[in-house]
């Protein structure tokens, strides 16, 4: 299926260095656009002159609603805000649209599921298991020692896996959460079930159904190393993604 994607040649001349390279669909603002509608809790945290705007909804269904739903996620509004904040600078609320609907090149935008990126799903490393397709999440890269709290950008780590969810929408998954041998059991059994639901959590926020997973924190048990060396409980520490009845090599493959 053709994609198709309506972006700005006038951002060039007018864009940050950083964002010089983007190119942002700016025809919601032409007079024959639709009456853009938004939902979902991103929309609260939207900038008003993307929330409360046509040209504004327009703009951020456009490049920031991923799967095309017009449901919102706070992760695509976050997004949506800090590209804005770059693009208009401090005067958000002069800011002219006019300048970036007037001209525009039409290229291809995918409208539909089925659309992911196998190459960056490559990069998980995913693994066949009994249950389907599995990965590993280092528990040290997501979560500071002790917590159950995502780092910052942790989240970004879990995008690409997204947007394939949100593109195969019957693929179930499994999120199971282990952690070393230190602590009691008690409290190591805890941690990782709290570890798991934060990564389920991540998953909500940039809109994958709650009820497509199921969450198990299994403490210490089925160590993965050794836990009498540091590098053996890093190991151990550790979150395991599922897709459910789904081959690994669909996605360490290269075509």
């Amino acid at each position: 299926m053709k994609k198709l994607i309506l972006a700005a040649t006038a951002l060039a001349a007018l864009a940050t260095p950083t964002l010089a390279q983007d190119r942002w669909d700016w025809a919601g603002g032409r007079p024959d656009a639709a009456d853009y509608r938004l939902v979902g809790p991103g929309v609260r945290v939207l900038y008003p002159e993307l929330r409360d705007t046509r040209r504004g909804r327009a703009f951020v269904i456009r490049n920031f609603d991923r799967n095309q739903d017009r449901f919102l996620t706070v992760f695509e509004a976050r997004a949506a805000n800090r590209a804005f904040a770059q693009i208009a600078g401090p005067r958000r609320g002069g800011f002219d649209w006019d300048s970036r609907d007037s001209g525009y090149v039409v290229a291809d935008r995918a409208r539909g599921g089925g659309e992911w990126d196998r190459g960056a799903m490559r990069g998980y490393g995913f693994r066949q298991t009994a249950r389907g397709a599995t990965m590993r999440l280092d528990e040290d890269v997501l979560f500071a020692t002790d917590s159950a709290v995502l780092r910052p950008g942790a989240i970004d780590k879990l995008h690409t896996l997204a947007d394939y969810l949100r593109s195969e929408p019957g693929v179930r998954v499994a999120i199971d959460g282990y952690t070393d041998s230190r602590g009691s059991d008690a409290h190591n059994q805890a941690l990782s079930e709290r570890r798991a639901d934060a990564v389920r959590g991540a998953f909500d926020q940039m809109g994958v159904t709650r009820a497509r997973f199921t969450v198990v924190g299994h403490g210490e048990a089925d160590p993965v190393a050794s836990n009498a060396t540091p590098q053996g409980m890093r190991q151990n520490r550790r979150v395991e993604v599922t897709l459910l009845g789904q081959r690994a090599d669909r996605f360490t493959r290269a075509n």
